[in-house]
């Protein structure tokens, strides 16, 4: 195959059409389109930003659209769906929205204002598009019609009429409504979507209008608000038969590499596993079904694309395995603590704080809620899967615990609990580098280590609620992590055992790296005696011995230095800080 015929990394492109008509690479999901026809005419699902929604779903509208049969080949060629069309192929006339580009406003009557703008125009093009199906004058009647709800209903009538079925597919169906709940709280997202709210009035329009429905987003909270009547047999966000309908399988993404590396894209002699490996804990670990626990987790698109690009370009990886790009995603976790800033926000900055501690947390998944209810318990932890900050790990009676995802998404609670402690205790980030390049490759950890333990000490001063030992695992965490030549891997398993933090080199990206470190990170009460100190660390030395025999340990840490360090505090102060042969 010539060069210039390879398909392009669609990185950053969220239009299925855009993606075929530049020759671009697609995963193939078109397989699942005879299985949502099969399950409902109304389906909702919800994943995570960055896996692919609005590819899927402008796929389903160019598949379903009766304005697009002409196309058809050349838009599905070479994929699953050519050779095995549904009756359903180019049978509507498609309504498309995108909530996510409508603005938002400062005043309830802006936002209707942004909403009813928004939605006439899609209708406007709507007219143009199937003006040929009515009679004539459609179009200008739609168009001359100032109010978007009285479009529709124009719409709606002449469809019925004419017996044209109608498909509505919205996309972002709920950003709209979070923005407004992170930035109005949940008191203006109550009154718009319920009793008059004039967003409520639009669902219950398309609930009479619509022959089929597909809505997709990242969050239950919309749906429970505006569905009333609604079948719950709509949400199809955790049905084990659709886990893998986004986001990328291990087989997906090493079929894309070995394209690449076939048509000279990637070297001849690239390492495809190694990257597999490489990208592993960082991209991948998804799972969105109960029973597709023991399954291949999927990675993030857009990751995963990101890494490729630069493997095409540069033949390296990444020297940042996190795109800048999704770095501004912990956002997300400030919006979720502050929704209401003053409602039971302490519960939710604990909740944060036990899962960067321990990277998990137990809970029962809620498929829906209303929005008056978010910052409840259990809602709140739910909101944190369904934003991706989460991810089933393994069940847990009636119960399911949860984990957080991989590397990318450790960075984001990281990131966030070191601007929480900020508030308190601002660490100069410059002596802080010089201090972590050091112990990378000259050995010299003191530093580092007492430079934390002293901003701990004043962050405990000020705030009543960091202490114990998993806020303080959670703190040493969050600035450990700021150490890029190493993955901070805490409580993995070693010899039978969990170490606090296994530091390990990244040797393919620095190898100048020479130092490696593991951790014991012990805590007993202010009130403890030095008896029950002494106890602690020498509970601390018998672990790192044990952990440092590990096979992982030696495989890993060879051609470096290992350090076993144990570090155990009083309180909010550090009484021992030593280095064990």
């Amino acid at each position: 195959m010539e060069k210039a015929n390879v398909k392009g990394i669609p990185y950053g492109v969220a239009s299925f059409e855009q993606l075929r008509n530049e020759n671009s690479y697609y995963v193939d999901k078109t397989m699942y389109l005879p299985a949502l026809e099969d399950m409902s005419n109304y389906l909702f699902l919800i994943r995570p930003r960055r896996f692919g929604k609005s590819v899927f779903v402008s796929m389903m509208r160019a598949y379903y659209d009766i304005a697009q049969a002409d196309r058809f080949d050349t838009l599905f060629d070479g994929l699953w769906i050519k050779e095995h069309p549904t009756p359903l192929k180019n049978a509507f006339q498609i309504i498309y929205f995108d909530f996510s580009i409508i603005g938002t406003g400062f005043t309830e009557e802006d936002l209707e204002q942004n909403f009813n703008t928004y939605c006439g125009q899609v209708l406007d093009v709507f007219a143009e598009i199937y003006a040929g199906y009515y009679d004539e004058g459609f179009e200008q009647a739609v168009k001359s019609t100032s109010n978007a709800r009285a479009k529709l209903n124009y719409i709606n009538l002449h469809a019925h009429k004419k017996g044209y079925p109608l498909y509505l597919i919205i996309d972002e169906y709920d950003n709209f409504t979070n923005v407004i709940l992170s930035d109005g709280g949940t008191e203006l997202f109550r009154r718009l979507t319920h009793a008059s709210g004039f967003y409520r009035e639009y669902f219950k329009i398309f609930k009479a209008m619509f022959n089929r429905v597909f809505l997709i987003g990242v969050s239950p909270v919309t749906l429970d608000d505006l569905s009333s009547g609604y079948n719950i047999d709509w949400n199809i966000s955790q049905a084990p038969e659709f886990n893998h309908m986004l986001g990328f399988s291990e087989t997906d993404v090493r079929t894309m590499f070995r394209y690449y590396q076939d048509n000279g894209k990637l070297r001849a002699d690239a390492d495809i596993e190694a990257m597999m490996a490489e990208m592993k804990p960082w991209y991948n670990n998804y799972c969105f079904a109960q029973e597709c626990l023991d399954d291949d987790h999927l990675y993030n698109c857009d990751m995963v694309y990101y890494y490729l690009r630069h493997q095409v370009l540069y033949n390296r990886p990444p020297k940042e395995m996190v795109d800048k790009n999704i770095r501004t995603d912990y956002k997300k976790l400030k919006m979720l603590a502050d929704i209401d800033r003053g409602n039971q926000r302490e519960n939710r900055m604990s909740v944060i704080e036990e899962i960067a501690a321990t990277g998990s947390v137990v809970m029962t998944l809620k498929t829906s809620f209303p929005a008056e209810y978010v910052t409840d318990d259990n809602n709140f932890r739910s909101l944190l899967y369904y934003y991706g900050l989460l991810t089933m790990g393994s069940s847990y009676g009636s119960m399911m615990k949860m984990v957080i995802p991989n590397n990318c998404v450790k960075e984001q609670y990281w990131s966030f609990m070191r601007d929480y402690y900020n508030r308190s205790y601002k660490i100069d980030s410059i002596p802080m580098e010089m201090e972590m390049m050091r112990m990378a490759l000259e050995g010299e950890w003191q530093p580092f280590i007492r430079r934390i333990a002293e901003a701990y000490r004043e962050n405990s001063s000020v705030r009543d609620s960091i202490l114990g030992e998993h806020n303080l695992q959670g703190f040493f965490k969050a600035y450990l992590a700021l150490n890029s030549l190493y993955l901070v891997e805490p409580e993995i398993e070693l010899n039978y055992g969990f170490s606090d933090f296994l530091m390990l080199p990244d040797k393919a990206r620095y190898p100048e790296t020479t130092h490696s470190y593991i951790m014991e990170l012990k805590y007993v009460k202010p009130s403890a005696t030095d008896t029950e100190v002494e106890a602690k660390s020498k509970e601390a030395d018998g672990q790192l011995e044990k952990y440092s025999k590990d096979k992982v340990v030696t495989r890993l840490c060879a051609g470096t230095q290992l350090h076993l360090l144990k570090v155990v505090f009083r309180g909010a102060e550090m009484v021992i800080m030593e280095e064990i042969s």
